[in-house]
């Protein structure tokens, strides 16, 4: 029986939706914090465990006969609370004899404990002094916090704002981090293994090319201020530091990862010439 923690997130919601593709229905629990708001998990024919990690007690009925456990990481940014919870979830899958937990880390986590990872590299470490069978999958940032419906706004305009100074971003999207982590659930060959997973390299030029691609109108590329959350996302593609490339979600895949302009077609809703 393979759990999938965190189950009603957007990533979870993907990867329960991919195991069901590759395992039969009962062999697939989704644990979420509210059950009764997660009607679609239960619709896909998987049940439904109520396993929310600031509650230990819950986790370990949650993770109970399980085989193997997907643990998704904590979406809390304080570091030492996200960490708490990872190792009361560890601690739950320990106790209920889960035979190997896969692990959603990000990159570099093995590296250190920079403010952005301490949480994953102690969760890493974590894992490691277990004594668990475990897989850990670093991702990169989501492609789908930077191609989204809301280019149809560059589209109108015909301008793309970018503060990245033309340096390239290794975005994955969702959907295939979420098939490669339903891949590892479901395949021994990845026990044991820590993989660096990264999706082709883009720059918002190129973001711009497949806009006007997909949609058919002219859009260019410029160099502006961007305010906020994906202010801060540019600066560290302006530093060089999203240009990391490996080829390890590519080979967990069996196939290449989504390409630019099939993210952009998709978050777009449609493909015109």
């Amino acid at each position: 029986m393979i759990v999938v923690s965190a189950a009603s997130g957007a990533l979870g919601r993907l990867v329960v939706a991919e195991l069901r593709t590759r395992v039969p229905a009962d062999q697939v629990v989704a644990a979420v914090r509210d059950p009764e708001r997660s009607a679609d998990l239960a619709n896909l024919g998987v049940e439904v465990r109520r396993g929310d990690y600031d509650d230990p007690a819950s986790l370990r009925d949650a993770f109970a006969g399980a085989d193997r456990l997907l643990l998704i990481s904590s979406p809390e940014l304080d570091t030492g609370q996200r960490t708490r919870q990872h190792l009361a979830a560890i601690d739950a899958a320990v106790a209920e004899g889960v035979g190997a937990i896969a692990y959603t880390s990000f990159l570099g986590a093995d590296r250190g404990g920079d403010p952005m990872n301490a949480a994953h590299h102690a969760t890493e470490r974590a894992l490691l002094e277990s004594g668990t069978g475990h897989t850990i999958l670093r991702h990169p940032f989501y492609s789908d916090a930077f191609i989204n419906p809301g280019l149809d706004a560059a589209v109108r305009s015909g301008t793309l704002a970018a503060a990245t100074g033309g340096r390239g971003l290794n975005t994955a999207t969702r959907a295939d981090l979420a098939a490669a982590a339903a891949v590892v659930l479901t395949d021994d060959a990845h026990a044991g293994r820590a993989y660096d997973l990264t999706g082709p390299l883009w720059t918002y030029a190129q973001l711009a090319e497949a806009l006007a691609l997909v949609t058919g109108e002219p859009v260019a590329a410029v160099e502006a201020d961007v305010p906020g959350p994906m202010g801060f996302l540019m600066g560290l593609a302006r530093a060089g530091a999203l240009e990391r490339q490996t080829d390890d979600l590519r080979h967990v895949l069996g196939r290449p990862p989504t390409s630019l302009r099939e993210a952009v077609a998709a978050a777009l809703g449609s493909l015109r010439p």
